[in-house]
């Protein structure tokens, strides 16, 4: 079981998503909707949900301060962003602040449903236009001091492929995938994808 909690001010989206995933039962659980950064700040700690699908662009606090002040309290929490924008800049802003993911609205309830799936699996998932646009940042920043298969290997993973879906593209195990991210990480003095996401905006 999957639970979730939804932050969106637009109330179309917010009733068709609770819709769906209430017609997932066996799967999904929705512990709690709401409109607002602020109301969800104050509840969501106490809710723990595995995933929170997140509008970037809410009334007041925005979705981005939003994550960033979540992902504070719940480290472990998995972030999805819902977002009509796909700027570099936002996409960026949005990873930096810890969200593993980035969908936009225009995305069918069937897809937002396979991201949440999975970003539990380990994933990054993000709309093909997102994807490519992360893929040729990072193609921009690469340097000499990574091999060729860590390139390959950052590259995938900056797409939105999991470990198992970058392994099993490259027909190399789990475990070498593993042992590339954490030579990348070194190279790039950095502990996360999400800071390397960081470094890649610093150079965009």
């Amino acid at each position: 079981m999957i639970t979730l909690a939804l932050v969106d001010d637009n109330n179309d989206l917010r009733e068709g998503l609770q819709i769906t995933i209430k017609d997932h039962p066996e799967e999904f659980e929705c512990l709690g909707a709401f409109s607002n950064a602020e109301d969800a700040l104050k509840a969501i700690p106490d809710l723990k949900p595995q995933v929170v699908l997140m509008d970037i662009k809410l009334p007041g606090i925005s979705g981005i301060d939003c994550v960033r002040k979540l992902k504070a309290t719940l480290p472990g929490l998995d972030v999805i962003m819902l977002t009509i924008f796909a700027e570099d800049k936002t996409v960026f802003d949005s990873l930096c602040a810890g969200a593993c993911g980035y969908i936009t609205k225009n995305a069918s309830p069937d897809e937002i449903l396979d991201a949440v799936r999975e970003v539990r699996l380990g994933g990054a998932p993000m709309s093909p236009r997102i994807a490519r646009m992360v893929v040729k940042s990072f193609n921009n920043f690469m340097t000499s001091a990574l091999t060729e298969r860590e390139k390959e290997v950052l590259m995938l993973m900056s797409g939105g492929n999991s470990y198992k879906m970058t392994a099993d593209q490259l027909h190399i195990s789990h475990d070498t995938v593993r042992f590339h991210i954490k030579n990348i990480y070194k190279k790039l003095e950095v502990h996360s994808l999400q800071e390397a996401f960081a470094k890649v905006k610093k150079q965009f």
